[in-house]
């Protein structure tokens, strides 16, 4: 039974997606004389853990049950205390654990403080699954910069738009919800001051019931962006920033008393230095960036080795012309193409998506 409660620990979890960066989303399931007595799943940044969640619902029916928990409960004391004091003082007599926690201060210091309280510790349960299902967090401990998705939708011949400059709608209405849904689960979408100047972009996630709203990160060097603009307008609603390279001290506190934040980042005259770009967004612990890039940004991240995850929607058309993706990302030859592994195809009504992991 062990594998069952841990896959309904890791569904638990889902219900925290998106909602408590830079925290992982984590599912706890306490079991007690066979019978499931709690769950929990991790609340906002500085409040409870799942464990902590699950141990306050079960109360004294913690008292000689197991616990199922997808990652490695902390021993570290952050915003919140150590989850493993709270465990140990429930009562708790087994803890199976999904897996270790990457970050240093905690990997395996939190099964190692149970195991020396006297409560027994199994873990590696779904790794392959739950490594994925924290991809974003994991990879930012690892790497020490957010996480990157590249996402773009084409026609079925790799044209992101007509000759004409024209591009609504190449998607249909299911792939548009489905990035809605990927935008409340990240903590950033990521434009470039082009693609928002088109098409006046609002770039927030829409559609969904009590979704959580990324931070809308603008990459505009020298402040071009309108004060008319809809993301402008909408930023005491929906938190945006812009980050940039020179500008007037004039646009600075216009933009400023409009609600935006700005940040300056190292760069020239029209375009930054993505590699401070994502400096900047680890330091404020963000794990995660959707990029809602336009063609040249979309090749810089590329050339600068920081797309970790692609998602490529594919609409029921062919439009033929020179409108083709990456076309200045030039691998020469076959034998230098970028390969994707760990595919995944999904039906959207009549478009398709597919997922992948480039290997750069």
């Amino acid at each position: 039974m062990d594998r069952y409660y841990m896959k309904l620990a890791m569904r638990v979890a889902e219900r925290s997606r998106g909602k408590c960066s830079p925290n992982p989303f984590v599912g706890a399931v306490i079991v007690n004389g066979g019978k499931i007595v709690a769950e929990g799943n991790t609340q906002p940044y500085g409040s409870d853990h799942a464990e902590i969640v699950a141990i306050k619902a079960a109360g004294n029916k913690c008292k000689g049950s197991t616990m199922y928990v997808s990652m490695e409960p902390c021993c570290i004391y952050g915003k919140t205390p150590p989850c493993t004091d709270a465990i140990i003082k429930a009562g708790i007599k087994r803890v199976v654990v999904g897996i270790m926690d990457p970050n240093p201060l905690v990997s395996g210091n939190g099964i190692k403080a149970l195991q020396e309280a006297g409560i027994q510790v199994e873990h590696g349960f779904f790794a392959e699954e739950i490594t994925e299902q924290l991809e974003y967090y994991i990879f930012s401990v690892q790497y020490r910069r957010p996480f990157v998705i590249w996402k773009s939708a084409l026609s079925l011949d790799g044209k992101y738009s007509a000759s004409d400059g024209s591009s609504k709608w190449i998607s249909n209405p299911a792939s548009r919800k489905h990035v809605h849904r990927v935008r409340a689960q990240v903590d950033v979408v990521l434009a470039g001051i082009k693609s928002v100047a088109h098409d006046d972009a609002m770039l927030n996630a829409r559609g969904l019931r009590s979704a959580n709203q990324p931070l809308r990160v603008i990459l505009d060097p020298s402040l071009d962006i309108a004060l008319s603009s809809k993301l402008v307008a909408s930023a005491e609603d929906f938190p945006a920033m812009i980050l940039y390279h020179l500008a007037s001290e004039d646009k600075i506190k216009a933009l400023q008393d409009k609600g935006l934040q700005l940040r300056q980042v190292a760069g020239n005259k029209d375009e930054l230095d993505l590699k401070a770009v994502m400096a900047a967004l680890y330091e404020m612990k963000l794990n995660s960036v959707l990029l809602e890039t336009g063609n040249r940004l979309s090749e810089a991240f590329w050339k600068a080795k920081l797309v970790d995850k692609c998602m490529i929607f594919y609409g029921n058309m062919i439009l033929g012309g020179e409108k083709s993706v990456l076309r200045h990302y030039d691998r020469h030859n076959v034998d230098r193409a970028v390969q994707l592994e760990r595919i995944k195809v999904k039906k959207l009504q009549d478009n398709i998506l597919i997922t992948g992991y480039p290997l750069l």
